[in-house]
């Protein structure tokens, strides 16, 4: 089965960071994890550039995807780097590199602490990727068919669910 949207896929994958110099570092690896990302195609669940890149292959297939800023987390933006009063954390730990949730104008956003200057707090709502050009090297595991229930909720449901409990919306 190739992979289309309204499937569910599994996959191991090795992120990396491609540096300036051409050297990468690995940020993430599932399998190292033993944890396979399972998400439905089709639904941004992932970023967009991977997905358009998984479009069309099916299990057992592995490749690399190398991802310019724009098809990944986005390109930064100095505009969402701030300062803000330390009062706003309450009597929260604060140190370089602190990361919090918080309600922005789209929805829930995570802020990073870049620095810290008597009571000011300067933070970065960019995502920890943004700007980078980023290598996956994929491992398809399994692609089948969403239940209707995954397609109510926009994503794959944890292994055991009663997907006949789950709230069923019109699927489009």
């Amino acid at each position: 089965m190739s992979i289309a949207a309204h499937q569910v896929v599994t996959l191991h994958y090795v992120l990396s960071d491609v540096q300036h110099d051409g050297e990468k570092q690995v940020l993430d690896d599932s399998e190292a994890r033993q944890q396979p990302l399972e998400y439905l195609h089709g639904h941004n669940n992932i970023v967009p550039g991977l997905e358009q890149a998984l479009e069309g292959q099916t299990a057992g297939s592995e490749l690399s995807v190398t991802l310019m800023p724009a098809d990944a987390y986005g390109i930064r933006n100095e505009a969402l780097v701030q300062e803000v009063s330390r009062n706003s954390f309450g009597n929260a730990e604060l140190e370089i590199g602190s990361r919090f949730q918080t309600e922005g104008e789209a929805g829930p956003q995570i802020v990073t602490v870049v620095a810290l200057e008597g009571d000011q707090v300067t933070v970065d709502t960019n995502h920890p990727l943004a700007g980078r050009t980023l290598r996956y090297k994929v491992k398809i595991l399994d692609v089948r068919e969403a239940t209707r229930a995954e397609l109510a909720k926009g994503h794959p449901l944890p292994p055991g669910t009663d997907h006949s409990k789950v709230e069923d919306r019109k699927v489009l």
